[in-house]
């Protein structure tokens, strides 16, 4: 049976969707005057975190000079210094920054994904590059099933994204589906366990810098979601 690391290693190899593939790869090779002494990753990026989660954070797709250069989920730019750095206030993760794939950074009881697994031009894939990349969604869902209790996604992008890729892999979605806001929460009845949906604005430049998205809120959010999963918080 195929598991995450499987799962992560065909991931990589993905060149579905030409326009992703070509901006990727353009972007590694030009590169960021900042990062100009650095391979980039320039390839679809995989999930990042422990394979028994309870928790799962899904965000929109790896940014240019972010993920797509370190090659781990929310690594290296501002949007990760957000996120990570509230993770690691609520206890989720070992340190407050994520500036490479190797700082030795963990994740405790808590995977983070995304529906599009290539740097999308202008941060905007489209929905067919979305639903070309669902199946990988679909199938990481399927193997944290067992352990998963909770969901928590990261803007509407990816509430709209996430919807249909947790009922293909056999939960229940309400009709009319639930529609996306900060601190919303449905729970999901389905074949693998009850699970937890919870929205949360993007931790884009956008938001956090006009403070519709302040860390306050973010840990917020991130505390219930941890708690509806079981996780043990603490603090630092």
């Amino acid at each position: 049976m195929e598991g995450l690391s499987d799962l992560d290693a065909r991931l990589v190899d993905c060149r579905a969707c030409p326009r992703l593939v070509d901006w990727r790869e353009e972007v590694a090779r030009t590169k960021r005057a900042a990062f100009a002494d650095q391979e980039y990753w320039g390839r679809p990026v995989p999930g990042f975190g422990p394979h028994d989660a309870s928790l799962l954070v899904i965000g929109l797709a790896p940014a240019a000079h972010g993920a797509n250069r370190t090659g781990r989920m929310f690594t290296g730019d501002r949007s990760g210094d957000v996120l990570y750095r509230a993770l690691y206030d609520v206890g989720l993760a070992s340190r407050p920054t994520a500036e490479s794939a190797d700082d030795g950074l963990t994740l405790h009881g808590t995977r983070i994904t995304s529906p599009v697994h290539c740097a999308p031009p202008a941060n905007k894939p489209t929905p067919d590059e979305r639903d070309t990349c669902r199946p990988w969604l679909v199938s990481e869902l399927k193997l944290l099933a067992p352990r998963l209790r909770a969901v928590l996604v990261l803007g509407a992008f990816g509430w709209q994204a996430a919807l249909p890729a947790l009922a293909a892999a056999g939960w229940t979605v309400p009709k009319p589906r639930p529609v996306f806001g900060h601190g919303a929460r449905v729970t999901l009845d389905g074949t693998p366990g009850p699970l937890e949906l919870f929205g949360c604005f993007h931790v884009s430049q956008r938001n956090t810098f006009t403070g519709r998205l302040t860390p306050a809120m973010l840990r917020d959010v991130l505390s219930t979601a941890a708690t509806a999963a079981g996780l043990r918080r603490t603090a630092q």
